[in-house]
C-alpha cells in the first residue's frame, strides 16, 4: 500500500507558504557564527522583577489550567491599560481573551470568523504570518501595497480591493517590517471603507508603545465606527523583552469575542497561570517604565540608522516598532534575498530580505530590513562587521 496521496506532508492550504524566512535566516545565522539581525526578538531579557514574579507564582501554584478566556486579574489588566493609555472602556469579561501570544491570537480571530470564500485584505509588505493563516482559515488573502518609497496607503487601490466578499482587514500599527504608523486620515479612511462594506478589521497592535518622534498609537477600538467591529491584537513580548512566555490577548466587542473564545478554547485552550499572573502586574508598571523603554528603543534607533546611512545604504528611519528598513540599491545591490543569504558569511550579520513581506516578490526586492532590539554591544559589533565588508569592497572575508 503507498502513501501517494500523502506525499506532500503538508496540507495544501500551507503548501505554497513554505518554510518561514526567519527559519532560514536564523539557521545562516548560527552556521556562520553572525549578529543576527534578522530575527526580532531581544537579545537580553525583560525586568528582574517580571521573571522573580513569575517564578514566585510557579512555586507558589497551583500550576494547573487557568480559564481559557485567561485568568481575572490578567484580563482587568488589559482592561485598565487600555484606559489608561487609549482611553477607551473594556469589559475584561466579555471583550477580554487572554491567548498564547500574537501568533495564536491572530489564528483564533481567523480560525473563528473567516468561513471558506471570505476575502481578508492585507496590507503590504505584510507579516508572513497573516496569508497562510487566512488561507488555512478558508479565506483567500487580497493583497493591497503600500506606496514606495515612503509606504503610503494608497486610498484608490484599497477601495478597490473592498467587495461582496470582503470580511476584514489586517492592520498592523505600527507595520512589521517596514515600521510605518498609520495616520489619523488613514484611519478614518479604513473606517469608512469597512463600514461602507460592513467588513471587520483586525489590528495587530503589539508595537503600541514602540511609535517615535513624538506620534502616538491610537487603537482601532479608538477609531471612531470602528469600536465594535474590531478585534484588536497585542502581547507583552515586545514591550516587556520576554518573547518566549507567549503571553497575548484579543480585545474586542462580546459578539466578535465569542467567536474568538469559540477558536482559541480548541487551539491552546489556555495560557500558563503564572506567566499570566507576573505580566498582569507588569502591565501596571508606571510610566517611567514605558517612557525609558522608547527612549532606549530611540536611541537604538538612530544609532542604527545613522550607522548604515553612513554606509551608503538608502535609510527608511521608522516611525515605530523595532525594525529598519534599508534600500540596498545605492550599494549595487538588486536582489535582496540573494544578499541576505551571502551576508552571514561575507560579512558576518544576518538581516531579513523584504520581498518576502510582498505577495509580489518584485515589489520589495530591493529592501532589506534589521532589527534594533538588540543590546548596544550587540549593534555595535555588527556595524563594525558592516564596515568591515563595505571596506573589502563588500566581498567575502
Amino acid at each position: 500500500m503507498t502513501l501517494e496521496r500523502h506525499r506532500h506532508g503538508v496540507c495544501s492550504a500551507l503548501l505554497p507558504f513554505g518554510t518561514s524566512i526567519f527559519t532560514e535566516m536564523s539557521a545562516l545565522a548560527q552556521k556562520w557564527d553572525a549578529v543576527n539581525l534578522s530575527q526580532g526578538f531581544p537579545d537580553f531579557d525583560g525586568p528582574l522583577l517580571i521573571r522573580q514574579a513569575a517564578a514566585d507564582a510557579l512555586l507558589k501554584g497551583p500550576n494547573q489550567y487557568t480559564p481559557s478566556m485567561g485568568t481575572a486579574v490578567l484580563r482587568k489588566a488589559v482592561a485598565a491599560k487600555m484606559k489608561r493609555f487609549q482611553n477607551v472602556e473594556v469589559d475584561p469579561d466579555t471583550m477580554v481573551t487572554v491567548t498564547a501570544g500574537a501568533t495564536e491570537a491572530l489564528a483564533a480571530v481567523f480560525l473563528g470568523l473567516v468561513e471558506p470564500g471570505d476575502e481578508v485584505i492585507l496590507l503590504e509588505p505584510s507579516y508572513d504570518l497573516y496569508a497562510p493563516m487566512v488561507a488555512r482559515a478558508g479565506g483567500t488573502p487580497v493583497h493591497v501595497g503600500l506606496e514606495l518609497p515612503h509606504f503610503e496607503l494608497p486610498a484608490q487601490a484599497l477601495a478597490d480591493a473592498f467587495g461582496p466578499r470582503t470580511k476584514a482587514i489586517v492592520l498592523n500599527n505600527p507595520q512589521n517590517p517596514c515600521g510605518k504608523v498609520y495616520s489619523a486620515e488613514e484611519l478614518a479612511l479604513i473606517a469608512s471603507l469597512c463600514e461602507s462594506h460592513d467588513a471587520l478589521v483586525v489590528g495587530d497592535e503589539v508595537y503600541e508603545h514602540l511609535v517615535y518622534d513624538g506620534r502616538a498609537h491610537t487603537t482601532l477600538l479608538a477609531v471612531p465606527g470602528l469600536s465594535e467591529r474590531s478585534l484588536v491584537i497585542s502581547s507583552t513580548a515586545k514591550t516587556f523583552s520576554m518573547t518566549g512566555w507567549k503571553v497575548g490577548w484579543v480585545v474586542a466587542s462580546p459578539a466578535l469575542t465569542e467567536a474568538v473564545r469559540m477558536s482559541h478554547q480548541f487551539l491552546t485552550f489556555c495560557t500558563p497561570g503564572p506567566l499570566q499572573e507576573a505580566m498582569a502586574g507588569a502591565l501596571g508598571y508606571a510610566d517611567t517604565y514605558y517612557g525609558e523603554l522608547l527612549s532606549d528603543y530611540d536611541r537604538k534607533r538612530r544609532m542604527l540608522c545613522d550607522a548604515l546611512a553612513s554606509l551608503g545604504f538608502g535609510i527608511q528611519v521608522p516611525q515605530g516598532s523595532y525594525f529598519v528598513t534599508v534600500d540596498i540599491r545605492p550599494l549595487g545591490f538588486e536582489d535582496d534575498l540573494a544578499l541576505c543569504r551571502a551576508l552571514p558569511a561575507s560579512a558576518g550579520v544576518a538581516a531579513i530580505p523584504e520581498s518576502v513581506f510582498w505577495s509580489q516578490r518584485r515589489q520589495g526586492r530591493h529592501l532589506v530590513r534589521l532589527c534594533f532590539c538588540k543590546k548596544d554591544e550587540t549593534l555595535s559589533q555588527a556595524i563594525e562587521r558592516l564596515t568591515a565588508w563595505r571596506a573589502r569592497g563588500m566581498k567575502g572575508g
